[in-house]
């Protein structure tokens, strides 16, 4: 690959391949609605050409982790090798301070103060700063869901056991009547002692949707603190902070952002920051700064660095549109799969209650096992999903995924479960 370098004012920029290029090319002068384009497998297949994939495999668990673009790859990748010329004068010196650029540009995107977003290595990092980092006395109440990260309720357990909280977990039926409901069941379950309300934008399990402003502008009312985990929401469909009105947020990048593997951010209300311990320990002069969430000790520049990649890139599409396609493409096998007998989905179809994330459920059929069968014979990659009130198989496409792809996916379920 053809590059070079130009060093000024600590900068670093290089010739780089053409993925952003072909998503501009690709949505340039096309003003047709998000829900028309969805359809459009031209369109789509400029988009799925900038990414480098085995299509031997079929990847429906872009929930986990998603691959990214070839542009943030080859991104990432230079920085790594510039790094390593000098780290101490490239790494620290030249590639750190261009976090503040992305600090901006993912304000810039979620609509808030640079000020109030720190960089993370994922979302479990970015909540437990906020879960370990609150001030809570015995028999303070935190109010969760049992349907919640299993991470983010294991931080809370240890704080059970080590500070004498006390974690409450409320259920709801999947899927919930309206968005009404949900909010419902919170303020329900709120008592004198309740301190937090901790509860996921849009559920790993499901894709459930929560009424998230709602919530957190019940919980600021009554004093307490609201903590949301985004982890599957940023860039999986449009919003923005003020769509929220959230004091803590924690979210994933490597998931529909198409960042590097390891990235992610924490926003938190700037009023909220000095009264708020990090994680791991700050000099005291730092106690108002968002950046004191950021001191993890040594770490690599290139991950965070390409993140500004994976912005372009998805502001190249726009998230309108692929919203749309998420759901084009989980109407397609939910449509086909469920009119079998025994199969359904606990999922909402409700678009204001989900998105790209669905569940498939076939009764009297182990998910484990079907999930493996799938693997084995078809080259499939799905999860596995059991809680206490469903299971089922955890289906998430992303935009590089082709009809062809779902189209396939159905088939093999079909033949397997006949």
């Amino acid at each position: 690959m053809q590059r070079r370098h130009f060093l000024t004012a600590g900068a670093l920029a290089f010739f780089r391949p053409d993925s952003i290029e072909r998503a501009r090319a690709a949505t340039t002068g096309n003003h047709r609605n998000p829900e028309e384009l969805a359809r459009d497998e031209d369109f789509w297949r400029e988009i799925q050409s900038a990414f480098t994939l085995d299509r031997n495999i079929i990847n429906l668990n872009n929930g986990g982790v998603s691959p990214s673009p070839r542009v943030v790859q080859e991104a990432m990748r230079r920085y790594l090798e510039f790094s390593n010329i000098a780290p101490a004068q490239t790494m620290w010196n030249v590639l750190e301070p261009e976090v503040e650029s992305v600090r901006r540009g993912l304000a810039a995107n979620f609509g808030c103060d640079p000020e109030e977003i720190a960089i993370t290595r994922n979302a479990s990092e970015a909540l437990e700063n906020v879960q370990f980092g609150l001030d809570l006395k015995p028999g303070d109440e935190v109010l969760t869901t049992d349907q919640d990260y299993p991470r983010m309720i294991t931080t809370w357990k240890q704080r059970e056991r080590r500070d004498g909280i006390v974690l409450k977990m409320i259920s709801f039926p999947t899927p919930p009547p309206s968005l009404d409901d949900l909010a419902e069941r919170f303020e329900r379950a709120i008592t004198p002692r309740t301190r937090v309300i901790h509860f996921c934008q849009i559920t790993n399990l499901t894709g459930q949707i929560f009424p998230v402003k709602r919530i957190c502008q019940m919980a600021r009312a009554r004093g307490i603190e609201a903590i949301v985990d985004g982890a599957h929401a940023y860039a999986q469909f449009p919003f923005q902070h003020a769509d929220l009105d959230c004091d803590y947020y924690g979210t994933s990048l490597h998931k529909w952002l198409l960042a590097p593997h390891g990235t992610g951010f924490l926003y938190v209300r700037r009023s909220k920051i000095a009264k708020l311990w990090p994680l791991m320990a700050a000099p005291d002069e730092m106690t108002a700064n968002i950046r004191k969430f950021e001191e993890i000790g040594t770490h690599p520049a290139a991950n965070h660095n390409a993140i500004a990649d994976a912005l372009q890139f998805n502001e190249a599409i726009g998230v309108e549109r692929k919203a749309a396609r998420l759901r084009y493409l989980r109407g397609i096998w939910t449509e086909r799969l469920t009119r079998l007998p025994r199969v359904s989905t606990p999922t909402s179809l409700d678009p204001s209650q989900s998105c790209g994330i669905g569940l498939l459920s076939v009764e009297g059929k182990d998910p484990s096992a079907l999930a493996a069968q799938l693997w084995d014979k078809y080259r499939i990659l799905t999860v596995a999903i059991v809680h206490k009130q469903f299971q089922g198989l955890r289906i998430t496409p992303n935009v590089y995924t082709t009809v062809g792809e779902i189209d396939s996916f159905c088939g093999a379920v079909e033949k397997l479960i006949a």
